[in-house]
């Protein structure tokens, strides 16, 4: 059976839903009914982690591998805390560091997905928060992480432009009006699809 290991925060975590919904979980079966003798996902994830708190908590249980597919969603706490771009910059390129070791150095084998924009939420509202300034930080450090995958030959996937046409349309976000729910995480899903039946056919 072919592995997967998913590594992220709350987004991949699935915060505020069901496990089954989580897009690593839909993903897999997706997968799976094409015909891929996939494992079920190990997450590793949290809510509120940073790229640094991913990296400790990698540190304090690193899985075991090498894995056929690693994703990596990672950031949003680093810019919601206000971190510098160029701290996010150093603590993701350490972290595709370490999915490529996960993946037995095989930059095919690993998937980089772009931060969603939850600055079109009710949750940004009631923060008061600028639509506007978010979507631009994001913006930034989406660009920064594409050109640190790019520098790998690591895919990235965008799902900030699904994340911003879903809004907060009916049954696009969890109770908490900030993450996305499982119907959301399903658009994901299918965009990511092409990413990972092509990581996994790769050598």
């Amino acid at each position: 059976m072919l592995r997967y290991l998913a590594l992220g925060d709350s987004y991949t975590i699935g915060e505020g839903i069901a496990p089954e919904g989580r897009w690593p979980r839909q993903l897999a079966e997706r997968l799976q009914a094409l015909g891929v003798p996939l494992a079920e996902p190990r997450i590793l994830a949290q809510t509120g982690w940073t790229c640094a708190e991913l990296a400790a908590a990698l540190d304090a249980a690193e899985p075991p591998g090498p894995w056929d597919l690693v994703s990596l969603l990672v950031g949003v706490n680093d810019q919601y805390r206000g971190h510098p771009l160029a701290q996010l910059g150093r603590d993701y390129a350490a972290l595709l560091e370490r999915a490529l070791a996960l993946a037995g150095r095989r930059p095919a084998r690993v998937l980089a997905v772009s931060i969603p924009d939850w600055g079109v939420t009710p949750f940004a509202r009631r923060e008061l928060r600028s639509p506007a300034r978010i979507a631009r930080e994001l913006d930034a450090c989406n660009a920064l992480e594409a050109k640190e995958c790019a520098a790998r030959g690591i895919a990235f996937a965008d799902v900030t432009a699904l994340s911003r046409a879903a809004g907060d349309a009916a049954g696009m976000l969890a109770e908490d009006g900030l993450h996305p729910s499982a119907a959301q995480y399903a658009r994901w899903t299918a965009a990511l699809l092409p990413y990972a039946e092509r990581a996994l056919a790769a050598a």
